[in-house]
């Protein structure tokens, strides 16, 4: 199984730096990776290196809490796509969802989605803090708002990527989004099931141990 396709590689440490991101995109080209993932500081320096590569350049908005103003998050993604993101992986509004403002939390990802209409718009539900049913509704309000894929988490929450999860994601989703797994991916065995269940992405900083190279690493 050719795992390098699905992988989003991902580098999203506070103490990142310029040399840890050039390494990142360098990988990314080698191996075929979808898409690099940094913080958007990054995204100028990331989307100069990998110009014409065919791997794409990804970057999160409101990231990591998902508590930001629906407009500061707007404005993030709307930069980011100028600069020359063409996949945005937003943090939905986490507290608004287990507050029942269920149409608040479409809103917030609707105006994500209209301030980037050309990109791929992936939503962060943060499986860890939510319950099965808070699960469904995440998912609900992802695709109303016309959303690409749900993603189970930051990575830097309690919990990360499990196959029930999954499951359920991509019960509830059908047809009208990609699910995207990503907290904890970090031997190919899991890759390989979660790819075989039906997951479209895999988030991971051990993309290249995944993809037959070095060692895995420890965190996203």
């Amino acid at each position: 199984m050719d795992i390098a396709q699905y992988i989003d590689h991902t580098l999203l440490k506070a103490v990142a730096r310029s040399e840890d991101v050039e390494q990142l995109c360098r990988e990314a080209v080698e191996y075929g990776f979808a898409s690099v993932c940094v913080n958007s500081c990054w995204v100028p320096l990331a989307s100069r290196l990998l110009q014409d590569s065919g791997v794409a350049v990804c970057t999160v908005v409101g990231f990591p809490l998902g508590a930001a103003a629906s407009e500061a998050k707007a404005a993030e993604a709307a930069l980011a796509v100028q600069q020359g993101a063409g996949e945005i992986d937003m943090v939905m509004n986490i507290g608004w969802l287990k507050s029942g403002m269920q149409q608040e939390v479409q809103d917030d990802i609707s105006a994500v989605r209209a301030a980037c209409p050309g990109a791929v718009l992936k939503v962060i539900i943060e499986t860890c803090y939510l319950t099965d049913d808070e699960k469904r509704i995440a998912c609900r309000c992802a695709v109303a708002a016309g959303a690409d894929f749900v993603k189970t988490s930051t990575g830097f929450g309690t919990g990360g990527a499990i196959r029930e999860d999954l499951e359920l994601m991509l019960a509830e989703v059908g047809d009208a989004a990609r699910v995207k797994a990503s907290g904890g991916v970090r031997d190919r065995e899991t890759a390989e099931d979660y790819i075989q269940l039906g997951v479209a992405r895999l988030g991971t900083s051990s993309g290249v141990a995944l993809a037959g190279g070095s060692a895995a690493t420890e965190g996203y």
